[in-house]
């Protein structure tokens, strides 16, 4: 064993050779450009091998990969993949330092960077460079996030290995420092830029505010994702970027051609769009692992992820429409559903629902996600009820091509919605079932509130499904188009869509081209137009031949899984063509850079040092372990970590658990607290015995399996917030009734509440009108919450006929002490 008593160190007390991570961000409009520098120091007295695992978003398109050693600059090729690796080793082996990029066999948000044969004393500055699109809110801002934490994905037992192992720590112990700049430029004006961390005050550097810095508060170690939500006046904007073909590219290649990236955001006709559908069938599933169990942020200071989807069930349930059909599935290493098939939506099933809902504790075990999506499949839709599947998990799976492949398999029967929940969740997994389901995804980190993103999901799937989608080019004489975006499978009021193509053929300046978008809503024919200059924009580098290389290869990889891996031979080559031409990675291409100057062969194996990054959950690191296997490189077996979801008291000893989070308050066991066997799976976790399961059932219902009542969380505990404790007391019907519950929630006594009641208003109508004025009055900056559920309440008050209501909304509005007027409740 080395000694080494300077530099960075793990937990295990190994030295760390990364020290610093530096990152540059340039978004313009809607797309940043990311540029990483890694600074890499041995300062062991051995040559060593720095092997860092590190989570990225799986729509990012990595375009660039360098490294400078000493005064000599390194630039990394683009080769498959396993030429690629082969050349790394046979550099290590003669002596000469080598750099390898290379993306997980399994998932495309997992990458392993390692770089080769660093001689005592040398440093390494490693460039990465990609570039990636903005993601539209809820609230019409842009989402950027350079994710730090990578969680274990669990490998369900049976299912190919995924080829990358994660070096976790617990986010106090993650060692190298981040230095953070991003440059916001855009044609319209920057309102203003909020993040999840530290930041210093946003710097304008335009007049007209079209341009600006921020940077992050000095000393911010990388131990958690850093997100950047940037706010445009008059985001919702079609626009079309145009950019000319590299020089040194042959004519008629991607790379030679104009490419072109439309943004198009649809408009639905306003008449379609102001009635709610009261039709579908809603299936909610919920990851209910034992990684649910941990906090929604770094500070610790939001709820558990399980409470939270808790109380997110309980507004969705709530906001549902009269006259639908719902069911929700909750799954672990096993899974549960409510009712043995989706059932009327109604007071009774409701509350039934509800009930359950307050029980479900994270306490199924590991993530399979495959037998719960399986059964829902294997159930028989609905006439007349389109079927829209909202699944809420953290992202923690080691089988993502295969889940994905099952959507895509089903998304003629159904619409899939997808929510990745705390920092580390999969954004392969999750942006893949959406995308296969033709629905919407939605990430929720650090501090957000889950309820206005899923409610936003939630007016997506009641608008109605788009059909017959077609899009149209029309272009001047001599040129042509080939699109290579997959083809326009769903539309959504208010939400962006893609599109990018190659132009071939010659263009003068002047001219125009026009893109029309057709397709069927509820019946109607409908076009959206988008008419756009062909000049070439100025300053985006390739960008946009980037993403659009991206995003073609990311479809022809979907479609060689189809066939559970069978990998067709002339898709491979395309896909290794187009990522070499591009210079844009694949899952079966790397980047390679061989320093041929340096070193002499090294006596004996290298020093490995495997980089950590931050885990958000509890677990327990035993060793490092070889994210791939290499000739002669690594020959000792692959040791496991373990995972343990039960009740466990604090471990002592030479192996470091990690620290608990607030939200995780349970403490970690004793070893012999997982007494039974436990076997070892892939991707390096282990899950704890489940309950027994009844032979020959494809799930568990909640009666033989139900949550006892001494784990249930406290109803006080699961009701804190008032806004939810009103949401609760609504009827499936859409009216409240007059009870002490509602006057404590609006802060009076049941008294004052049956004073101020109009003599000629009924009690549900003088309580209804109540809870809306509290809503409007005290809770307005929360309406895309609760607007649903108010649609329904004044829905059941125009059923009503009611008289008194003018009465009603003024003395409401004394009671509360709020100004409210009727006509806002459209009644």
């Amino acid at each position: 064993m080395v000694n080494c008593c300077c530099g960075l160190m793990t937990p295990q007390k190994q030295p760390v050779p990364l020290q610093s991570v530096e990152v540059q961000v340039d978004v313009k409009d809607h797309v940043a450009t990311v540029v990483s520098t890694l600074l890499y120091q041995n300062k062991e007295e051995k040559p060593i091998e720095a092997v860092f695992v590190f989570p990225m978003s799986s729509e990012a398109a990595v375009c660039h990969f360098s490294a400078k050693v000493g005064q000599t600059l390194i630039v990394a090729e683009v080769k498959e993949k396993k030429q690629a690796r082969e050349e790394y080793d046979d550099a290590l082996s003669s002596g000469q330092q080598a750099f390898l990029l290379e993306e997980s066999d399994q998932s495309p948000d997992i990458f392993s960077m390692s770089v080769g044969s660093l001689p005592p004393g040398e440093s390494a500055s490693i460039r990465l460079e990609y570039v990636t699109e903005l993601d539209v809110q809820a609230d019409e801002a842009l989402r950027f996030c350079l994710p730090a934490v990578l969680n274990p994905r669990y490998q369900p037992a049976g299912t190919e290995s995924s080829s990358v192992t994660v070096t976790s720590v617990p986010s106090s112990l993650v060692p190298y420092d981040l230095t953070f700049l991003a440059r916001v430029q855009s044609a319209r004006p920057i309102s203003k830029v909020e993040s999840s961390c530290t930041m210093d005050p946003l710097e304008f550097l335009s007049q007209d505010q079209t341009t600006a810095s921020v940077k992050l508060a000095a000393g911010h170690k990388f131990d958690r994702d850093v997100e950047l939500l940037i706010y445009y006046k008059d985001t919702h904007e079609p626009s079309a970027v145009v950019e000319a073909g590299q020089a040194s590219a042959e004519a008629g290649t991607l790379m030679g051609d104009t490419a072109v990236m439309l943004s198009l955001y649809p408009e639905f006709p306003k008449d379609v769009m102001s009635s709610v559908s009261s039709s579908g069938e809603f299936v909610f599933l919920l990851d209910r692992s034992g990684s649910m169990d941990c906090s929604m942020d770094h500070g610790n200071q939001s709820g558990g992820r399980i409470a939270s989807a808790r109380n997110t069930l309980l507004l969705l349930l709530k906001s549902l429409p009269m006259g639908c059909f719902f069911n929700i599935y909750s799954f672990g290493s096993t899974f549960e559903q409510i009712f043995p098939e989706s059932v009327e939506y109604k007071q009774e099933t409701m509350e039934q629902a509800l009930k359950e809902v307050e029980k479900m504790q994270a306490n199924l075990g590991g993530t399979e996600i495959l037998a719960p999506l399986k059964r829902i499949y294997s159930q028989s839709c609905i006439p007349n009820q389109p079927r829209q599947l909202f699944v809420f998990t953290d992202g923690e799976v080691g089988n993502t091509k295969e889940v994905k492949n099952l959507v895509k398999s089903n998304s003629a029967s159904h619409r899939c919605f997808s929510f990745g929940i705390g920092e580390g969740a999969s954004t392969a997994l999750i942006n893949g079932l959406a995308k296969e389901g033709g629905g919407h995804a939605q990430f929720i980190t650090g501090s957000d509130r889950m309820q206005p993103k899923v409610i936003q999901s939630l007016r997506f799937a009641m608008q109605p499904a788009v059909v017959d989608i077609s899009v149209k080019w029309d272009l001047p004489k001599g040129m042509s188009v080939t699109v290579l975006s997959p083809p326009l499978t769903s539309i959504f009021q208010g939400q962006r869509s893609l599109l990018y193509a190659q132009l071939t053929g010659q263009n003068k300046e002047a001219a125009e081209g026009c893109v029309t978008v057709k397709y069927s809503l509820a019946g109607r024919p409908t076009e959206n137009k988008l008419n756009f200059s062909l000049k070439p924009t100025e300053d985006t580098g390739l960008t946009v031949h980037r993403l659009a290389a991206r995003s073609l290869i990311r479809s022809l990889e979907q479609e060689q899984g189809d066939d559970r891996g069978q990998i067709d031979d002339s898709k491979k080559k395309k896909i290794i063509d187009l990522s070499v031409q591009s210079g844009v990675s694949s899952s079966f291409t790397a980047f390679i850079a061989v320093n041929k100057t340096s070193g002499e062969a090294v006596q004996g194996p290298l020093l490995r040092r495997d980089v950590p990054v931050r885990c958000s959950m509890s677990r327990i690191t035993l060793i490092t372990t070889c994210s791939r296997p290499r000739r002669a490189a690594c020959s000792m077996p692959v040791p496991q970590m373990a995972y343990c979801s039960m009740p466990m008291p604090r471990m002592a000893g030479a192996i470091m658990p990690m620290p608990q989070r607030s939200a995780c308050s349970m403490p970690m066991p004793q070893r012999s607290a997982c007494s039974m066997p436990m076997p070892q799976m892939a991707g390096g976790i282990m899950p704890m015995p489940q309950r027994s399961a009844v032979e020959g059932k494809g799930y568990h219902s909640f009666a033989e399996n139900m949550v006892s009542a001494e784990c249930a969380l406290p109803k006080s505990e699961a009701r804190r917030d008032p806004l939810l404790e009103l949401v609760s007391l609504q009827k499936a019907s859409g009216c409240w009734e007059l009870e002490s519950a509602l006057a404590k929630v609006v802060g009076k006594t049941s008294k004052d509440l049956e004073d101020k009641q109009p003599s000629v208003a009924k009690k549900e109508v003088w309580a209804t009108i109540l809870a809306l004025v509290w809503l409007h009055g005290l809770k307005a900056e929360a309406k895309d919450e609760w607007e649903l559920l108010v649609m329904k309440a004044v829905t059941w008050l125009q059923s009503q006929s009611a008289s008194g209501l003018a009465e009603c909304v003024e003395a409401a509005n004394s009671l509360l002490g709020c100004s409210v007027q009727k006509n806002t409740f459209g009644i």
